[in-house]
Protein backbone atom coordinates (compact mmCIF):
# COMPACT_ATOMS: atom_id res chain seq x y z
CA UNK A 1 0.00 0.00 0.00
CA UNK A 2 1.41 3.39 -0.98
CA UNK A 3 1.92 5.70 2.00
CA UNK A 4 1.96 9.45 1.49
CA UNK A 5 3.60 11.62 4.13
CA UNK A 6 2.10 15.06 4.68
CA UNK A 7 4.51 17.93 5.49
CA UNK A 8 5.24 18.56 9.17
CA UNK A 9 3.48 21.94 9.00
CA UNK A 10 0.34 20.21 7.72
CA UNK A 11 0.33 17.76 10.64
CA UNK A 12 0.72 20.64 13.09
CA UNK A 13 -2.21 22.46 11.46
CA UNK A 14 -4.40 19.38 11.71
CA UNK A 15 -3.47 18.69 15.34
CA UNK A 16 -4.12 22.28 16.39
CA UNK A 17 -7.48 22.61 14.62
CA UNK A 18 -9.18 19.32 15.47
CA UNK A 19 -9.70 19.63 19.21
CA UNK A 20 -12.67 17.66 20.56
CA UNK A 21 -15.73 19.58 21.66
CA UNK A 22 -18.75 17.94 23.25
CA UNK A 23 -21.80 17.96 20.99
CA UNK A 24 -21.70 21.57 19.77
CA UNK A 25 -24.55 23.17 17.92
CA UNK A 26 -23.72 23.46 14.24
CA UNK A 27 -24.60 26.39 12.03
CA UNK A 28 -23.68 27.08 8.40
CA UNK A 29 -21.15 29.66 7.27
CA UNK A 30 -22.43 29.64 3.71
CA UNK A 31 -24.95 32.28 2.75
CA UNK A 32 -28.54 31.32 3.46
CA UNK A 33 -30.27 29.76 0.46
CA UNK A 34 -33.50 31.22 -0.78
CA UNK A 35 -35.75 28.66 0.88
CA UNK A 36 -38.42 30.22 3.03
CA UNK A 37 -40.64 28.38 5.52
CA UNK A 38 -44.24 27.97 4.51
CA UNK A 39 -47.38 27.97 6.58
CA UNK A 40 -47.58 24.65 8.38
CA UNK A 41 -50.70 22.67 7.57
CA UNK A 42 -51.33 18.94 7.30
CA UNK A 43 -48.09 17.13 6.48
CA UNK A 44 -45.97 20.23 7.06
CA UNK A 45 -47.61 20.59 10.47
CA UNK A 46 -46.53 17.07 11.37
CA UNK A 47 -42.95 17.69 10.23
CA UNK A 48 -42.72 20.97 12.09
CA UNK A 49 -44.39 19.53 15.18
CA UNK A 50 -42.13 16.54 15.63
CA UNK A 51 -39.08 18.52 14.53
CA UNK A 52 -39.84 21.22 17.06
CA UNK A 53 -40.14 18.60 19.78
CA UNK A 54 -36.52 17.64 19.28
CA UNK A 55 -35.41 21.23 18.75
CA UNK A 56 -36.43 22.27 22.26
CA UNK A 57 -35.25 19.11 24.01
CA UNK A 58 -33.45 19.37 27.31
CA UNK A 59 -30.31 17.97 25.68
CA UNK A 60 -30.21 20.91 23.31
CA UNK A 61 -30.75 23.36 26.16
CA UNK A 62 -27.80 21.83 27.98
CA UNK A 63 -25.67 22.29 24.85
CA UNK A 64 -26.61 25.96 24.72
CA UNK A 65 -25.49 26.37 28.31
CA UNK A 66 -22.18 24.62 27.61
CA UNK A 67 -21.61 26.81 24.53
CA UNK A 68 -22.05 29.99 26.55
CA UNK A 69 -19.68 28.77 29.23
CA UNK A 70 -17.07 27.80 26.68
CA UNK A 71 -17.58 30.93 24.56
CA UNK A 72 -16.97 29.09 21.32
CA UNK A 73 -16.27 31.25 18.29
CA UNK A 74 -16.35 30.34 14.62
CA UNK A 75 -13.18 29.97 12.58
CA UNK A 76 -13.38 31.84 9.31
CA UNK A 77 -13.21 29.47 6.36
CA UNK A 78 -15.00 26.54 7.98
CA UNK A 79 -17.95 25.37 5.90
CA UNK A 80 -19.63 23.98 9.02
CA UNK A 81 -18.80 25.80 12.22
CA UNK A 82 -19.62 26.04 15.91
CA UNK A 83 -22.32 28.45 16.98
CA UNK A 84 -21.20 31.82 18.35
CA UNK A 85 -21.30 32.44 22.06
CA UNK A 86 -24.54 34.40 21.67
CA UNK A 87 -26.33 31.13 20.89
CA UNK A 88 -28.10 32.49 17.82
CA UNK A 89 -30.08 29.73 16.16
CA UNK A 90 -31.40 29.20 12.69
CA UNK A 91 -34.05 31.85 12.11
CA UNK A 92 -35.81 29.90 9.39
CA UNK A 93 -37.50 27.40 11.70
CA UNK A 94 -41.28 27.45 11.37
CA UNK A 95 -43.06 29.30 14.18
CA UNK A 96 -44.31 27.28 17.14
CA UNK A 97 -47.49 25.36 16.41
CA UNK A 98 -50.55 25.08 18.59
CA UNK A 99 -51.18 21.77 20.33
CA UNK A 100 -54.21 21.26 18.07
CA UNK A 101 -52.14 21.55 14.87
CA UNK A 102 -49.48 19.20 16.25
CA UNK A 103 -52.10 16.61 17.11
CA UNK A 104 -53.71 17.00 13.67
CA UNK A 105 -50.38 16.53 11.92
CA UNK A 106 -49.59 13.38 13.88
CA UNK A 107 -53.05 11.93 13.24
CA UNK A 108 -52.90 12.58 9.48
CA UNK A 109 -49.48 10.95 9.25
CA UNK A 110 -50.52 7.74 11.03
CA UNK A 111 -50.94 5.67 7.80
CA UNK A 112 -47.40 6.48 6.66
CA UNK A 113 -46.01 5.86 10.14
CA UNK A 114 -47.71 2.48 10.31
CA UNK A 115 -46.48 1.55 6.82
CA UNK A 116 -42.86 2.44 7.52
CA UNK A 117 -42.59 1.24 11.10
CA UNK A 118 -39.71 -1.24 11.30
CA UNK A 119 -38.63 -0.52 7.72
CA UNK A 120 -35.07 0.27 6.65
CA UNK A 121 -34.68 3.74 5.13
CA UNK A 122 -31.35 4.74 3.57
CA UNK A 123 -30.66 8.48 3.46
CA UNK A 124 -27.86 10.08 1.47
CA UNK A 125 -26.87 13.21 3.36
CA UNK A 126 -24.69 15.84 1.69
CA UNK A 127 -24.56 19.05 -0.28
CA UNK A 128 -26.43 22.04 1.09
CA UNK A 129 -28.04 19.92 3.82
CA UNK A 130 -24.60 19.60 5.43
CA UNK A 131 -24.00 23.36 5.30
CA UNK A 132 -27.43 24.82 5.99
CA UNK A 133 -28.59 23.92 9.51
CA UNK A 134 -26.83 20.51 9.57
CA UNK A 135 -27.90 19.77 13.13
CA UNK A 136 -31.57 19.99 12.17
CA UNK A 137 -31.24 17.27 9.52
CA UNK A 138 -29.33 14.99 11.89
CA UNK A 139 -32.05 15.42 14.53
CA UNK A 140 -34.69 14.54 11.94
CA UNK A 141 -32.84 11.28 11.21
CA UNK A 142 -32.67 10.58 14.95
CA UNK A 143 -36.39 11.22 15.12
CA UNK A 144 -37.06 8.59 12.45
CA UNK A 145 -35.39 6.06 14.73
CA UNK A 146 -37.48 7.22 17.68
CA UNK A 147 -40.63 6.78 15.57
CA UNK A 148 -39.82 3.12 14.88
CA UNK A 149 -38.04 3.29 11.50
CA UNK A 150 -34.54 1.94 10.88
CA UNK A 151 -32.61 4.79 9.24
CA UNK A 152 -29.15 4.34 7.72
CA UNK A 153 -27.33 7.62 7.06
CA UNK A 154 -24.76 7.68 4.25
CA UNK A 155 -22.85 10.95 4.05
CA UNK A 156 -20.46 12.85 1.88
CA UNK A 157 -18.63 15.96 3.02
CA UNK A 158 -17.54 17.98 0.02
CA UNK A 159 -17.75 21.41 1.73
CA UNK A 160 -15.74 20.23 4.72
CA UNK A 161 -13.16 18.52 2.49
CA UNK A 162 -12.72 21.71 0.46
CA UNK A 163 -12.26 23.70 3.65
CA UNK A 164 -9.54 21.40 4.97
CA UNK A 165 -7.74 21.17 1.63
CA UNK A 166 -7.47 24.96 1.73
CA UNK A 167 -6.22 24.86 5.32
CA UNK A 168 -3.39 22.45 4.53
CA UNK A 169 -2.49 24.23 1.30
CA UNK A 170 -3.54 21.60 -1.24
CA UNK A 171 -4.77 23.06 -4.52
CA UNK A 172 -7.81 21.20 -5.94
CA UNK A 173 -7.27 19.68 -9.39
CA UNK A 174 -9.91 18.81 -11.96
CA UNK A 175 -9.93 16.82 -15.19
CA UNK A 176 -12.94 17.21 -17.51
CA UNK A 177 -14.84 18.70 -14.60
CA UNK A 178 -14.06 15.76 -12.28
CA UNK A 179 -12.02 16.12 -9.09
CA UNK A 180 -8.59 14.49 -9.12
CA UNK A 181 -7.95 12.64 -5.87
CA UNK A 182 -4.19 12.35 -5.62
CA UNK A 183 -2.41 10.76 -2.64
CA UNK A 184 -2.30 14.00 -0.62
CA UNK A 185 -5.97 14.75 -1.26
CA UNK A 186 -6.96 11.18 -0.40
CA UNK A 187 -5.34 11.43 3.03
CA UNK A 188 -7.31 14.57 3.79
CA UNK A 189 -10.53 13.00 2.44
CA UNK A 190 -10.08 9.95 4.67
CA UNK A 191 -9.33 12.01 7.78
CA UNK A 192 -12.20 14.44 7.24
CA UNK A 193 -14.92 11.96 6.19
CA UNK A 194 -14.15 9.06 8.54
CA UNK A 195 -13.04 11.37 11.35
CA UNK A 196 -14.40 14.86 11.84
CA UNK A 197 -17.60 14.62 9.78
CA UNK A 198 -18.59 11.04 10.66
CA UNK A 199 -17.98 11.32 14.38
CA UNK A 200 -19.54 14.77 14.51
CA UNK A 201 -22.77 13.31 13.13
CA UNK A 202 -22.65 10.43 15.62
CA UNK A 203 -22.10 12.85 18.52
CA UNK A 204 -24.96 15.12 17.44
CA UNK A 205 -27.31 12.16 17.10
CA UNK A 206 -26.32 10.95 20.54
CA UNK A 207 -27.08 14.38 21.96
CA UNK A 208 -30.58 13.98 20.49
CA UNK A 209 -31.00 10.80 22.55
CA UNK A 210 -30.43 8.21 19.81
CA UNK A 211 -27.47 5.82 19.73
CA UNK A 212 -25.52 5.82 16.48
CA UNK A 213 -22.35 4.10 15.28
CA UNK A 214 -19.91 5.58 12.78
CA UNK A 215 -18.57 3.34 10.03
CA UNK A 216 -16.36 3.80 7.01
CA UNK A 217 -16.70 1.82 3.83
CA UNK A 218 -13.52 0.00 4.85
CA UNK A 219 -15.05 -1.38 8.07
CA UNK A 220 -16.00 -5.02 7.78
CA UNK A 221 -15.53 -4.80 4.03
CA UNK A 222 -18.73 -2.76 3.88
CA UNK A 223 -17.99 -1.11 0.52
CA UNK A 224 -16.10 -3.22 -1.97
CA UNK A 225 -14.50 -1.09 -4.65
CA UNK A 226 -11.87 -0.95 -7.35
CA UNK A 227 -9.83 1.96 -8.61
CA UNK A 228 -11.44 3.66 -11.59
CA UNK A 229 -9.99 2.86 -15.00
CA UNK A 230 -9.36 6.57 -15.58
CA UNK A 231 -5.90 6.86 -14.03
CA UNK A 232 -5.94 10.66 -14.27
CA UNK A 233 -8.55 10.78 -11.49
CA UNK A 234 -6.21 9.12 -8.99
CA UNK A 235 -7.64 7.37 -5.93
CA UNK A 236 -11.27 7.38 -7.06
CA UNK A 237 -13.19 4.15 -6.57
CA UNK A 238 -16.06 2.38 -8.29
CA UNK A 239 -18.36 0.34 -6.05
CA UNK A 240 -18.28 -3.34 -7.00
CA UNK A 241 -20.27 -4.75 -4.08
CA UNK A 242 -21.66 -4.21 -0.60
CA UNK A 243 -21.23 -6.45 2.44
CA UNK A 244 -24.00 -5.29 4.79
CA UNK A 245 -23.14 -7.44 7.85
CA UNK A 246 -21.87 -4.52 9.94
CA UNK A 247 -24.93 -2.42 9.07
CA UNK A 248 -27.34 -5.22 9.94
CA UNK A 249 -25.55 -5.83 13.24
CA UNK A 250 -25.87 -2.14 14.13
CA UNK A 251 -29.56 -2.09 13.20
CA UNK A 252 -30.22 -5.25 15.22
CA UNK A 253 -28.53 -3.58 18.20
CA UNK A 254 -30.93 -0.64 17.90
CA UNK A 255 -28.37 1.85 16.60
CA UNK A 256 -28.33 4.16 13.59
CA UNK A 257 -25.42 3.36 11.22
CA UNK A 258 -23.64 6.46 9.91
CA UNK A 259 -21.50 5.61 6.87
CA UNK A 260 -18.58 7.59 5.45
CA UNK A 261 -18.03 6.67 1.81
CA UNK A 262 -14.33 5.86 1.85
CA UNK A 263 -13.55 2.36 0.55
CA UNK A 264 -10.36 0.36 0.00
CA UNK A 265 -9.08 -1.65 -2.95
CA UNK A 266 -7.62 -5.18 -2.83
CA UNK A 267 -4.19 -3.76 -1.93
CA UNK A 268 -5.55 -1.73 0.99
CA UNK A 269 -5.38 1.71 -0.66
CA UNK A 270 -8.08 4.17 0.38
CA UNK A 271 -10.48 5.12 -2.43
CA UNK A 272 -12.80 8.11 -2.63
CA UNK A 273 -16.25 6.79 -3.61
CA UNK A 274 -19.18 8.83 -4.92
CA UNK A 275 -21.61 9.07 -1.99
CA UNK A 276 -24.77 8.96 -4.15
CA UNK A 277 -23.68 5.74 -5.85
CA UNK A 278 -22.55 4.18 -2.57
CA UNK A 279 -25.83 5.06 -0.85
CA UNK A 280 -27.89 3.55 -3.67
CA UNK A 281 -25.82 0.35 -3.55
CA UNK A 282 -26.23 0.14 0.23
CA UNK A 283 -30.00 0.62 -0.08
CA UNK A 284 -30.20 -2.25 -2.54
CA UNK A 285 -28.00 -4.54 -0.43
CA UNK A 286 -30.16 -3.89 2.65
CA UNK A 287 -33.39 -4.41 0.70
CA UNK A 288 -34.45 -1.01 2.04
CA UNK A 289 -38.05 0.11 1.77
CA UNK A 290 -37.12 3.70 0.91
CA UNK A 291 -34.05 5.54 -0.42
CA UNK A 292 -33.76 9.32 -0.06
CA UNK A 293 -31.29 11.60 -1.87
CA UNK A 294 -30.92 14.99 -0.17
CA UNK A 295 -29.93 17.55 -2.82
CA UNK A 296 -29.82 21.29 -3.46
CA UNK A 297 -32.96 21.36 -5.63
CA UNK A 298 -36.70 20.85 -4.88
CA UNK A 299 -36.82 17.65 -6.96
CA UNK A 300 -37.36 17.01 -10.66
CA UNK A 301 -38.69 20.06 -12.49
CA UNK A 302 -40.17 20.16 -15.99
CA UNK A 303 -38.85 23.72 -16.18
CA UNK A 304 -35.78 24.41 -14.03
CA UNK A 305 -36.78 28.09 -13.86
CA UNK A 306 -40.27 27.32 -12.56
CA UNK A 307 -40.51 25.73 -9.08
CA UNK A 308 -44.23 25.12 -9.64
CA UNK A 309 -43.35 22.62 -12.39
CA UNK A 310 -42.25 20.06 -9.78
CA UNK A 311 -42.86 16.43 -10.74
CA UNK A 312 -44.19 14.91 -7.53
CA UNK A 313 -44.14 11.27 -8.63
CA UNK A 314 -42.91 9.26 -11.59
CA UNK A 315 -42.28 5.56 -12.22
CA UNK A 316 -39.14 3.93 -13.66
CA UNK A 317 -40.28 4.20 -17.26
CA UNK A 318 -41.33 7.82 -16.82
CA UNK A 319 -38.02 8.76 -15.20
CA UNK A 320 -36.06 7.20 -18.05
CA UNK A 321 -38.23 9.08 -20.54
CA UNK A 322 -37.49 12.37 -18.75
CA UNK A 323 -33.78 11.73 -19.31
CA UNK A 324 -34.29 10.85 -22.98
CA UNK A 325 -36.38 13.99 -23.56
CA UNK A 326 -33.76 16.21 -21.92
CA UNK A 327 -36.06 17.33 -19.10
CA UNK A 328 -33.67 15.69 -16.65
CA UNK A 329 -30.21 16.88 -17.64
CA UNK A 330 -26.75 17.74 -16.35
CA UNK A 331 -26.04 16.84 -12.75
CA UNK A 332 -29.52 15.46 -12.18
CA UNK A 333 -28.96 12.54 -14.58
CA UNK A 334 -26.60 10.62 -12.26
CA UNK A 335 -28.93 11.23 -9.32
CA UNK A 336 -31.93 9.82 -11.17
CA UNK A 337 -29.74 6.95 -12.39
CA UNK A 338 -28.85 6.17 -8.75
CA UNK A 339 -32.54 6.06 -7.87
CA UNK A 340 -33.29 3.73 -10.77
CA UNK A 341 -30.37 1.51 -9.75
CA UNK A 342 -31.73 1.24 -6.20
CA UNK A 343 -35.19 0.31 -7.50
CA UNK A 344 -33.65 -2.35 -9.75
CA UNK A 345 -31.99 -3.81 -6.64
CA UNK A 346 -35.31 -4.10 -4.80
CA UNK A 347 -35.94 -0.71 -3.15
CA UNK A 348 -39.67 0.08 -3.29
CA UNK A 349 -39.50 3.87 -3.59
CA UNK A 350 -36.82 6.52 -3.96
CA UNK A 351 -36.98 10.25 -3.31
CA UNK A 352 -35.11 13.36 -4.40
CA UNK A 353 -35.62 16.22 -1.95
CA UNK A 354 -34.27 19.67 -1.16
CA UNK A 355 -32.03 19.34 1.89
CA UNK A 356 -32.22 23.10 2.49
CA UNK A 357 -35.95 22.94 3.26
CA UNK A 358 -36.72 22.61 6.98
CA UNK A 359 -37.74 19.02 7.82
CA UNK A 360 -37.96 18.05 4.14
CA UNK A 361 -37.01 14.48 5.06
CA UNK A 362 -39.96 14.10 7.41
CA UNK A 363 -42.37 15.70 4.94
CA UNK A 364 -41.34 13.39 2.13
CA UNK A 365 -41.41 10.11 4.04
CA UNK A 366 -44.68 10.76 5.84
CA UNK A 367 -46.55 12.18 2.86
CA UNK A 368 -49.77 10.71 1.55
CA UNK A 369 -51.52 10.82 -1.80
CA UNK A 370 -52.78 14.31 -2.51
CA UNK A 371 -50.62 15.89 0.20
CA UNK A 372 -48.55 19.04 -0.14
CA UNK A 373 -45.18 17.26 -0.26
CA UNK A 374 -42.33 19.08 -1.97
CA UNK A 375 -39.94 16.42 -3.31
CA UNK A 376 -40.02 13.91 -6.18
CA UNK A 377 -40.78 10.22 -5.65
CA UNK A 378 -39.46 7.72 -8.20
CA UNK A 379 -41.17 4.37 -7.75
CA UNK A 380 -41.08 0.98 -9.43
CA UNK A 381 -43.31 0.29 -12.42
CA UNK A 382 -46.70 -1.06 -11.45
Amino acid sequence: MEVFALPAATHRALSLQTRPVTAPQLVPTAAKASVQPQKATGLAAFAAAVGAGYAVSSARQRRFARQKRLGLAATQGDEIKFAPASGDDDDEEAPALSLQLRAQGLAESLPALARLSGSIVVIKYGGAAMVKSPERTIRDVALLKALGLKPVLVHGGGPEINSWLAKVGIEPKFVRGLRVTDAATMEVVAMVLMGKVNKGIVATMGAAGVQAVGLGGVDGGLLQAKKTDDEELGFVGEVTGVKPDALLAALDAGMVPVVATVAADAEGNFLNVNADIAAAAIAGALDAEEFVLMTDVPGLLRDVKDPSSLISEVDETGAQRLIEEGIVAGGMIPKVTCCLSAIKDGVQATHIIDGRRPHALLEELFSSEGSDKQGTTICCNK
